[in-house]
């Protein structure tokens, strides 16, 4: 039903339903959604959380993810997917946009617009994708710092701390941070960039009783792991952030490039989703339903008299 009638929509805040999905145990899948569309897919195919990545707004918009856009950008992202799907989302908050004051307006923006998590990273503007080199880190009791804001921030988002320090710190260091972050107030870890299933599992056993989230982007420094096996090894949580964009750019890609070679799109219909396809998706006769049942139209029989 549309998100537009209040009796449909979830009773409990959305950081709190994230929450449980996280406790109940097992492993949370996060597909990432770059934007409303892509999160009713999502939530069609049976997902029941979604994640919002900075990498994916930022290449939506045609930018590099160097921590370009503001909070108020994010935060249209955020109102689009939360709504179109009615999920929990936990969107991607990179640095925080600035020191403590800002991580703190940043949670309160993102709370607002419907996000029910977010994860912060402990590097230095201009802060790179985590698959990339040279990354610049913050000190870890800065990070902290931010940490402590956010979680003083909050009413109900679930909080995520994301450490970069594997690649130049080792695990000793990562580890550090992460149970710096913990005391912080953080309720996860993110470790970004692990390479192999070792890594995975010896940052888990590092961490006993800590919730983990794993990342599972493509063309990155982590190999290919199920969901199952992310479980396996100690984790609560994955997220595959720019695969939606990236299926979704190429077969736009291959859409213009046919536009220009064969004259038309009459070559891609069978690639396309239909009329009738997209109407289902973003449930039009249910919003036709919605306003007939409000307003009726009511034609006048004549001008008044005088």
């Amino acid at each position: 039903m549309p998100y537009l009638v209040a009796s449909d929509l979830p009773s409990l805040p959305a950081g709190e339903r994230f929450r449980a999905l996280v406790e109940r145990g097992g492993i949370l899948q996060l597909p990432g959604c770059h934007n409303g569309m892509a999160a009713l897919q999502a939530k069609t195919a049976g997902f029941e959380a979604t994640y919002l990545s900075g990498a994916a707004m930022t290449a939506s918009m045609g930018l590099p993810d160097l921590g370009i856009i503001t909070v108020d950008e994010v935060a249209f992202f955020i109102r689009q997917v939360a709504r179109s799907s009615g999920l929990p989302v936990l969107v991607d908050g990179d640095t925080g946009y600035g020191e403590a004051l800002n991580v703190m307006h940043m949670i309160r923006t993102f709370e607002e617009a419907g996000a029910a998590a977010v994860h912060i990273e402990d590097q230095l503007l201009p802060k790179k994708c985590g698959h990339l080199n040279d990354k610049k880190l913050a000190d870890a009791h800065d990070m902290a710092a931010k940490v402590a804001a956010a979680s003083k921030a909050r009413r109900h988002l679930y909080l995520i701390a994301r450490t970069d320090a594997v690649a130049s710190e080792g695990f000793d260091g990562a580890v550090a941070r992460a149970k710096l972050f913990l005391e912080a107030g953080a309720d996860a870890i993110f470790p970004e960039a692990l390479t192999t299933a070792e890594m995975f599992r010896e940052f888990a056993r590092r961490m006993p009783g800590v919730r983990l989230l794993a990342n599972m982007t493509e063309f990155g420094r982590t190999p290919f792991f199920t969901a199952n096996e992310f479980e396996a090894m100690g984790y609560a949580m994955v997220i595959w952030p720019v695969s939606s964009l990236r299926v979704a750019n190429k077969a736009q890609d291959e859409l213009y490039r046919a536009i220009v070679r064969d004259g038309g799109t009459h070559k891609m219909i069978d690639r396309m989703q239909t009329r009738a396809e997209l109407y289902a998706a973003i449930g039009l006769h249910d919003y036709e339903a919605l306003d007939a049942s409000i307003v009726q139209t009511i034609v006048p029989e004549g001008m008044p008299q005088r």
